[in-house]
């Protein structure tokens, strides 16, 4: 087993000032799984229905609160401790709690880099939480300046989606290092589309770095978006920050056991890598072909921004009504005019490009029509 990943001994406290008071102070519910681990032969601490569940599969047990297989067979796979590893619903728990493990509401601020995830924004407001903006360049990259910027900000936290969404491009690696250097709050690293790119993660350099925390999914390359599981890696005593004050039973059962039957499945992931990754190589050559696609992003992800030369809010219509549908960016920052396509299977992204030539014929013909 790997030992946890964490800080130098000589920092010592690399979180003071970061906790809310209120968190440091306050004692975590205790459920009754936390006092008992498995199951005995009498199970009569908890208030469940010891006589079974109505219907096809027995959940009539709490699960294990710390989802201690789950996070066992992941660290292995991960090349990390289970110290190191805290279980969302989703990533957007792992989010919302960040928020709330550091920010006063009322007082405190957060970073983002726009054009990205929407989710850091809507938590920020859910918890009353100022948001302060460093867009991204217009190759989507961080400003030059972006470490000055951050050194001297008094915001608690900074998020950094790498590959980032919707543009779907990696974050230079020496910016983020820079920042990871030189922010006096947490720096998170969502790495969501991680999977799809040929870069190393950065969980990584965890004990390099105690203010870091990383977030996954098995919503994209696991293809398991209905479970709703996220994961966040970090420092030991930064995740158990996130273990006092998340809720008992996060995770439920059903969610543990099928996460538990996709990590025995994981040799079959490089192959669904590459069947995305040749899908995305195929749009990526043909759709430049189609005469009003301006630009095709490049992707690190398993979906591709792309910047048409008519209005893009009418091709997002058209491909609806044609029953296909696709994320309308063009209102995001330095995004005007672009839509983000996710690759589908091949039969879809057939489908796809078929209806882009339609609409587009259909555009140029409306265009030449004399008034």
């Amino acid at each position: 087993m790997p030992a946890p990943q964490s800080a130098p001994a000589e920092a010592a406290s690399p979180y003071a000032g970061l906790i809310r008071p209120s968190i440091e102070r306050m004692q975590p519910y205790s459920s009754a799984r936390d006092e008992f681990e498995g199951l005995a032969p009498v199970m009569l601490d908890a208030n469940e229905n010891s006589l079974g569940s109505v219907g096809p599969a027995d959940f009539s047990r709490y699960p294990d609160p710390h989802q201690r297989a789950i996070k066992a067979e992941l660290a292995r796979l991960k090349g990390v401790s289970p110290a190191n590893i805290f279980l969302g619903n989703g990533s957007d728990e792992a989010i919302d709690l960040l928020v709330r493990l550091t920010c006063t509401p009322g007082q405190d601020a957060l970073v983002v880099c726009p054009p990205t995830y929407g989710m850091y924004e809507v938590a920020a407001n859910l918890n009353d939480v100022r948001v302060e903006r460093l867009p991204l360049t217009p190759d989507f990259q961080l400003p030059a300046n972006a470490a000055e910027v951050l050194a001297a900000s008094a915001a608690k936290l900074v998020f950094l989606c790498s590959p980032n969404n919707p543009t779907g491009n990696l974050l230079a690696e020496a910016a983020v290092t820079t920042i990871l250097r030189t922010f006096k709050g947490l720096v998170v690293v969502d790495e969501a589309y991680a999977d799809f790119a040929n870069a190393p993660s950065w969980t990584t350099r965890l004990g390099e770095f105690p203010r870091l925390v990383v977030l996954q999914t098995f919503s994209k390359a696991w293809g398991l978006a209905g479970l709703r599981l996220g994961v966040a890696y970090a420092a030991p005593a930064l995740i158990a920050y996130f273990d006092k004050i998340k809720p008992p039973y996060n995770i439920s059962a059903a969610t543990q056991a099928h996460a538990l039957a996709a990590l025995a499945a994981a040799p079959r992931l490089p192959e669904l890598r590459a069947e995305l990754l040749s899908g995305r190589a195929w749009l990526a050559e043909r759709l430049p072909r189609l005469s009003f696609v301006a630009h095709v992003f490049p992707s690190d992800a398993n979906f591709l921004l792309v910047r048409f030369t008519v209005d893009a809010t009418a091709v997002y219509q058209q491909l609806r009504a044609r029953g296909i549908v696709v994320r309308n960016r063009t209102t995001q920052p330095g995004c005007a005019g672009c839509l983000r396509l996710t690759v589908g299977t091949a039969t879809e992204n057939a489908r796809l490009l078929d209806a882009l030539t339609e609409i587009q014929t259909e555009l140029a013909a409306e265009a030449t029509v004399v008034p």
